[in-house]
């Protein structure tokens, strides 16, 4: 099918913000096409077949209490599964610390040598804050690295080194927490409110439903875009004019499509790896952290939480270190024995995800609100995480208010 000669807004990218910001023209009644340079919608948000087992692009989490993917999102229709909402960690002298907010944990939680008193108290002091001050303050507020914010709230560096710091470090792939305490604390907010879970057929679930919601033809696969100018874009198919281009890649990708308009960022990596085993280490879709500072910030049983993303009667064993360098196998096992208490021999390596583009940072100074400017002028504008939070939230809207400066920008 050839593309159009002209659309009211084009689409650079089919990943969260891009088809957010398409589904938002589409519901104006305005004309839009989202060029996509891959085989499939998703961008980092996709998921792969590996031998029948499901295989995230990185391990992630989907969850429940953003506000953005309520309303982007029929969450009744992606079948999730929740994990454990906490996490096992293990620590130098080989004992294993369960914290979880399941009320028959409590207990345990409550009276673990993981943390301290004046950490339990810290933490408390950090989630009421996290949970009580409005989203809005919070993306405002004074802001310092998150590891000096942690600290004014009496959390030693044993406390935040043994479970917060490798906890962080997965979600946010900043293993320093340099990241801002804006988004430390929103992020915070999300994990006492919401249920951590995973549709049944993987993380691209997601973006297959949001595609799935816009008119047909919409996306067009297998479309680079090599030039993004006002009013015009150049395809491998050929030219397309537009009344507003959004460019809504990664950032690094959107910065050199648009020429300098918007700065490069220099985001973080991450690499997970997958093991397929008959005898699980566990049955629980509990995570579990290594409180030693090694290279394997968590690992995780997925198919205790989502028993589908296996073909079979086998499980699937989802581990994850910082940067975009894998982690040699042999390496890799001892490190994951030390964590699981168990031998890894019998395990298969399924695959390895790289990810160099996993997360844009958000360190200090941010803007107050969290929010970059979308409108570059002359009908050009940028979406993405890169532009609010490095999050699923963050894309979902960054695509809806790019959407809506596009059409404000049309009249």
């Amino acid at each position: 099918m050839s593309l159009p000669d002209r659309v009211d807004v084009l689409v650079v990218g089919a990943g969260l913000a891009g088809l957010n910001a398409a589904r938002t023209v589409a519901r104006s009644g305005r004309s839009v096409l989202v060029c996509e340079a891959s085989d499939g919608v998703g961008g980092r948000v996709r998921t792969d077949v590996v031998d029948g087992f499901l295989v995230d692009r990185g391990f992630q989490i989907l969850n429940t209490s953003y506000p953005a993917l309520k309303a982007a999102v029929d969450l009744s229709a992606l079948d999730l599964h929740p994990f454990v909402p906490g996490a096992a960690v293990r620590t130098e002298d080989g004992t294993l610390h369960r914290v979880a907010r399941r009320p028959t944990w409590l207990p345990r939680t409550a009276l673990t040598r993981l943390i301290s008193l004046r950490g339990k108290l810290g933490i408390a002091g950090f989630t009421a804050r996290s949970v009580l001050v409005p989203p809005q303050r919070q993306a405002a507020a004074p802001e310092r690295p998150a590891a000096e914010d942690l600290a004014r709230f009496g959390l030693r560096d044993a406390d935040v080194d043994r479970f917060l710091r490798p906890f962080l470090s997965g979600v946010l792939g900043d293993g320093d927490l340099r990241t801002s305490s804006r988004v430390v604390s929103l992020f915070w907010r999300t994990f006492a409110l919401g249920d951590l879970t995973l549709p049944g057929r993987g993380i691209g679930a997601m973006t297959t439903h949001l595609a799935a919601r816009l008119p047909a033809g919409t996306v067009r696969l297998e479309t680079p875009v090599r030039e993004v100018a006002p009013g015009r874009v150049v395809t491998d198919d050929g030219p397309v004019r537009a009344g507003a281009v959004i460019v809504a890649t990664e950032g690094t990708d959107a910065a050199a499509l648009l020429g300098g308009r918007v700065e490069a960022p220099r985001p973080f990596a991450l690499t997970s790896h997958y093991h397929v085993t008959d005898t699980p280490p566990t049955r629980r879709g509990l995570l579990h952290l290594d409180g030693t500072g090694g290279p394997i910030v968590n690992t995780m049983v997925l198919t205790a939480a989502v028993p589908s993303y296996s073909p079979d009667h086998r499980h699937l064993v989802v581990s994850t270190v910082l940067g975009d360098e894998p982690l040699p196998e042999p390496r890799l096992r001892a490190e994951l024995e030390r964590i699981w208490g168990v031998g890894t021999a019998h395990w298969e390596h399924l695959a390895t995800r790289a990810i160099p583009h996993a997360l844009p940072p958000a360190l200090p100074p941010t803007p107050s609100g969290l929010r970059r400017p979308v409108d570059l002028g002359e009908g050009l504008f940028v979406a993405g995480d890169h532009r609010d939070t490095p999050s699923v939230q963050g894309a979902l809207v960054s695509g809806r208010r790019t959407a809506q400066a596009a059409l404000a920008s049309l009249g």
